[in-house]
């Protein structure tokens, strides 16, 4: 189902995020994690690609398994990086024919052991060269873009990169999907830095529970430098074990969930890291059944 006829009809939507595993014991295990998360009916799930498109046919297989072996709605993620067009016009050929037709277009992060993204010859500088591509040559895809509460790390201008972020709008792109945040007055912050600049499409919003004081550091890594409040460090070092610190962590997410939905939101992504207990554990304390009966 295209995703702007999704995110029409379900308010808020819930949508999970995974990672292709490298091994067969984890493509097992996580199978196991969808099928507990299923029960949850979310609105979509979203498949990642790795730094530089260094998990690509791992993607490829993961989503045409989930298309082939399950009735969720899939979102591809598909970046730029290592691309030519000819690349990605052979990867959306693909996509069609096995039936999927929703794809997070992104720019990417660099290679492993890269610090800039290197230019491909022959393929696409920015998203929006990307989003503007599958719009013209794939209309009946549905396109998402990346957002980013605390401002992008590769844009210290504020400005200018709402600007760009309009950009892809302009081309076509279907909904924002916000990358992770901890504190909720920084998404509300750029939801209206977005309407201020005529930004008008769904924006749903990132949230990954943290698991320990030393994940938590990890995440705020691999989230391009993700802004971790006092209050959530400070209770985080209180909790004795790392299954106080998990207790913290979901607790944490809980409550910008409630709030989020309380204000009225699109849509929550989970950051799920393949596990399904953060999740269903929010799901409970919220009351909510699956991702149908809160319309």
């Amino acid at each position: 189902m295209h995703i702007a006829k999704i995110l029409d009809q379900n308010q808020p939507s819930f949508s999970f995020e995974f990672f292709p595993p490298k091994t067969e014991q984890g493509s097992k295990q996580l199978f196991s994690e969808i099928a507990k998360l299923n029960v949850l009916k979310p609105s979509f799930v979203s498949v990642t690609y790795g730094a530089g498109g260094s998990t690509r046919d791992l993607t490829h297989q993961l989503i045409t398994k989930l298309q082939k072996e399950t009735e969720l709605t899939i979102v591809s993620h598909l970046t730029t990086v290592g691309h030519t067009q000819d690349d990605i016009h052979s990867i959306l050929s693909s996509y069609q024919e096995s039936g999927i037709e929703n794809i997070l277009a992104l720019k990417g992060d660099p290679p492993q052991g890269m610090t800039e993204i290197p230019h491909t010859k022959k393929g696409f500088d920015q998203a929006s060269d990307l989003v503007g591509y599958i719009k013209k040559h794939f209309p009946h895809f549905g396109v998402g873009v990346a957002g980013f509460p605390e401002g992008h790390p590769g844009c210290p201008n504020r400005l200018m990169e709402i600007e760009y972020l309009k950009e892809k709008v302009d081309k076509g792109a279907d909904y924002i999907c916000t990358q992770l945040f901890f504190d909720n007055r920084d998404f509300y912050d750029f939801k209206e830095r977005c309407e201020l600049a005529g930004i008008n499409i769904p924006i749903i919003a990132g949230i990954m529970p943290v698991s320990s004081l030393k994940s938590t550091k990890r995440m705020s890594e691999l989230a391009l430098g993700a802004r971790v409040p006092a209050r959530l460090l400070k209770a985080l070092s209180r909790a004795s074990s790392d299954e106080y610190a998990q207790k913290v962590g979901i607790h944490w997410a809980t409550e910008q969930v409630r709030d989020l939905i309380d204000n009225k939101i699109r849509g929550v992504h989970f950051y799920t890291l393949n596990k399904s207990l953060a999740t269903h554990q929010i799901y409970d304390s919220l009351g909510i059944e699956n991702s149908t009966n809160l319309h």
